[in-house]
């Protein structure tokens, strides 16, 4: 289904080119291959930023015209016509395609490939290579939803994880400048443990929620109610990592060595869900660990969380 006037009105680049000083005559011409939340986000800050992208190309021919119409003289097409015109691709396809496009592609020497996922290997970009391309990865470390302006606006501030040889690196780099984003050069090898440290910090929040909301509806209360007492919460926690970092932060009372309420705590989890109390035993050792390193907790202290923590739950 193609998308109404007014959805690709809103995914109009918002920041005036204007306010970017002219790119060098020889910027290389871009273009996308997938056309998702991510390539709406990145092609749109790209043009904003004054970056010429050309050419979009999908699985999806609607979604391949509905991006390109929102981006001055750019063109849908086929993967070959996108290869054809663009001497930097970005591939934003679903990560399990990148080997197959790559492979399915006519790539030419000289020219640039970088894909945007977080956990795929550079090297499934090989056969780009072997045809003389450039290859790497360019990957936001941001999650985009569904609102094409709330994506575009995540995305200055955000880290660029860039991995590529010279001379793509230090393209890659200056993308990332002209985004406002902070690239970070990520070394051969560490690519998988970069993407699943993202993974804490976003989709194992809502996890953690989920259990938070589980306990709330336990006595009736709804998720909405939930979410409005805990969000405030969970701002505040945000702060306070900001200011004193990881350990130093940490609020709660297994950072005070509080055994008592810890106790309370695995009693009425034990009595929601064994599952659920099971996980809390097991952040509540990750916790004593990082308040001793803070010097919050002393040995004693761990030491009470800890015995509390090895007892046996109550039947």
């Amino acid at each position: 289904m193609e998308e109404s006037k007014e959805s690709r009105a809103s995914m109009r680049p918002a920041r005036s080119v204007a306010a970017w000083p002219p790119l060098d005559p020889r910027a290389p011409r871009v273009g996308f291959i997938g056309a998702g939340r991510l390539a709406r986000a990145l092609s749109l800050a790209l043009r904003a930023a004054g970056v010429p992208v050309v050419r979009v190309a999908s699985r999806s021919e609607a979604s391949a015209r509905a991006l390109a119409e929102s981006l001055p003289d750019c063109r849908a097409g086929d993967f070959r016509a996108v290869a054809r015109d663009c001497d930097l691709v970005f591939l934003t396809s679903p990560d399990a395609l990148i080997a197959d496009i790559a492979r399915a592609v006519p790539w030419r020497a000289g020219q640039s490939v970088a894909h945007c996922s977080g956990a795929t290997p550079v090297a499934a970009l090989r056969p780009a290579a072997e045809a003389g391309a450039r290859i790497g990865g360019f990957h936001p470390m941001q999650a985009f939803g569904a609102d094409p302006g709330a994506a575009l606006a995540s995305l200055p501030g955000c880290t660029v994880a860039i991995e590529a040889e010279p001379p793509l690196d230090t393209l890659l780099h200056g993308l990332a400048r002209r985004l406002g984003c902070v690239g970070l050069t990520l070394p051969p090898g560490a690519r998988v443990r970069y993407h699943a440290s993202g993974g804490y910090a976003s989709q194992h929040v809502h996890a953690l929620l989920a259990e938070a909301v589980r306990l709330w509806q336990s006595w009736g209360a709804t998720e909405r109610q939930a979410l409005d007492a805990l969000l405030p919460l969970l701002r505040g926690t945000l702060e306070s990592l900001a200011r004193s970092g990881v350990a130093a932060g940490m609020p709660g009372p297994v950072s005070r060595g509080d055994a008592g309420t810890v106790r309370l705590h695995r009693q009425a989890l034990q009595a929601v869900d064994p599952d659920m109390r099971d996980l809390y035993d097991r952040l509540c050792r990750r916790g004593v660990a990082l308040a001793r390193q803070a010097g919050r907790l002393d040995a004693a202290g761990a030491e009470g969380v800890e015995r509390v923590l090895d007892a046996p739950p109550d039947p």
